[in-house]
């Protein structure tokens, strides 16, 4: 198995898989986090793009396996035509909250979603279009602001990766029927239009990023303003 990605989410997962008895080709960081593993014996390579490292990955890979966790950049040919089973934990309820989680939730609280989650998905030349395997789900009440949904999220994340690590190794997963609702895209330019939006009532719930403002600093930059 190969591992994209990036912080605790991915070395929960990589850590989890480790202890599950599945063996670990490739773990794939951005450059500058090469140091993540620790005291991790396993092969890291530290790279800018890994859509450049394509080939590194046809190497290194047993089983055609691959993970994409808390990984931002966007998954391009050739890795995608390598005939590599790519997977994706997205932080967020597809096809309702595709692109950045930052973004998909600050805009979830502003629209009155009353769920928000986690999904697993095979990744597909889209940006999160690829069929959905899985789920978690939670609801948002009125009290929670950005700092609460994040936090959930992330559990969210875990959960769907533990409780489907052993099917996807041994290639049993089923996709789900395809959701009723709307396909919506939350990226950067919904991020920068976030200003506009100050008197929404919900905009200081939806914007208060807490714990997560070193984590987003875009987002705590826009919203300060």
């Amino acid at each position: 198995m190969i591992f994209i990605g990036s912080g605790s989410l991915l070395w929960r997962a990589v850590d989890f898989t480790t202890a599950a008895g599945h063996p670990i080709d490739l773990v794939v960081v951005p450059t500058g986090q090469e140091s993540a593993a620790g005291e991790r014996r396993l092969p890291t390579l530290a790279t800018p793009d890994v859509n450049t490292a394509a080939d590194r990955l046809a190497d290194a890979t047993t089983d055609g396996i691959v993970f994409s966790i808390n990984n931002a950049t966007i998954l391009r040919t050739p890795i995608l035509d390598k005939g590599f089973r790519i997977y994706n934990i997205h932080n967020g309820l597809l096809p309702r909250h595709r692109g950045l989680p930052e973004a998909a939730i600050v805009y979830a609280i502003l629209n009155g979603d009353t769920t928000y989650g986690a999904t697993l998905h095979e990744i597909d030349h889209g940006v999160d279009t690829g069929p959905v395997l899985d789920i978690e789900q939670f609801p948002i009440t009125p009290a929670d602001r950005f700092q609460d949904i994040m936090l959930e999220g992330l559990r969210a994340c875990t959960r769907l990766f533990e409780n489907n690590l052993d099917a996807i190794a041994t290639n049993r997963t089923t996709p789900l029927p395809a959701s009723p609702d709307p396909s919506r895209y939350y990226g950067r330019r919904a991020l920068a239009t976030l200003p506009d939006l100050s008197t929404h009532p919900d905009f200081l719930r939806a914007t208060d990023v807490g714990i997560f403002a070193t984590f987003y600093p875009e987002l705590a930059a826009l919203v300060s303003v």
